[in-house]
């Protein structure tokens, strides 16, 4: 097989990821708190000249995206990573909506142990426990949070929730000093990728604030967004004609040879 098409194949493949991402970003352009994907690349021949080159991306699939590169070195995607970055706050009025301003994350229960999330849409059940969306219960203090009925509900911005002034809880609103080691889990939490620790540390005052009867939009940029997947379709469709140039001319060798013999 020539060149060009090991060429082609590896950009291919890389294309392909990065239009899943993309995509994946503009469907989640009305999910609470939802932290865009992203991906970098190298060139493993510049970085590994012996030409055997370690996949770091053990969490993206299954299976492996790229052939082993034993034979062959060429530029491939390198690291998916999240953005988080800031999303826009958006008033909603809800007392038990709340939003992080600056770094850190709030911390739920789940049948899996503890998980981290940016959205903040709570509400309480139906026996007065603070949950998620998904009926997850908000973490205080290390465990679930009641909040009893009243007439106002209050959440100041380090967390603390007031019942007609009284308080009741504090969220537990942390900073991960090591995001790199975040994964997503799915239903917008994040978790720590097998064999790693998240190493959590309080919330710095002033720069980590909550506001209360608002939730943060998602930090994806639908514009960007679009360019960037129809750049990856035309750069998908550039390398599908290579290999099909490149499969033609391979025919047309190998029928030259069978005719000379």
């Amino acid at each position: 097989m020539e060149m060009s098409m090991y060429s082609a194949l590896f950009g291919a493949l890389s294309t392909e990821m990065r239009l899943n991402l993309s995509a994946n970003n503009l469907a989640n352009v009305n999910t609470t708190g939802y932290k865009r994907d992203r991906v970098s690349f190298e060139d493993t021949f510049l970085r590994y000249a012996h030409d055997y080159h370690i996949d770091p991306r053990g969490n993206l699939r299954e299976k492996e995206l790229l052939p082993r590169a034993d034979l062959i070195a060429k530029p491939r995607l390198a690291e998916q990573r999240i953005d988080f970055s800031q999303g826009a706050l958006q008033l909603t009025g809800n007392p038990l909506d709340v939003a992080i301003q600056g770094e850190g994350f709030f911390k739920v229960g789940g049948p899996g142990g503890t998980y981290y999330t940016r959205n903040g849409a709570f509400h309480r059940n139906a026996d007065g426990m603070l949950v998620t969306d998904q009926d997850m219960p908000v973490l205080g203090n290390g465990g679930p949070i009641q909040v009893p009925e009243g007439r106002a509900v209050t959440i100041d911005g380090t967390g603390a929730i007031y019942v007609d002034d009284a308080q009741v809880g504090q969220l537990d609103v942390v900073t991960v000093q090591n995001p790199d080691v975040l994964q997503k889990y799915g239903s917008n939490l994040y978790t720590a990728q097998s064999g790693a620790t998240a190493q959590e540390g309080p919330a710095t005052a002033g720069q980590t604030e909550v506001a209360q009867g608002y939730l943060e939009k998602p930090n994806v940029e639908v514009v960007e967004e679009m360019v960037n997947m129809i750049e990856t379709q035309r750069t998908f469709e550039a390398y599908q004609k290579v290999m099909t140039n490149s499969n033609e001319l391979d025919t047309k060798a190998i029928r030259m040879g069978t005719d000379k013999t």
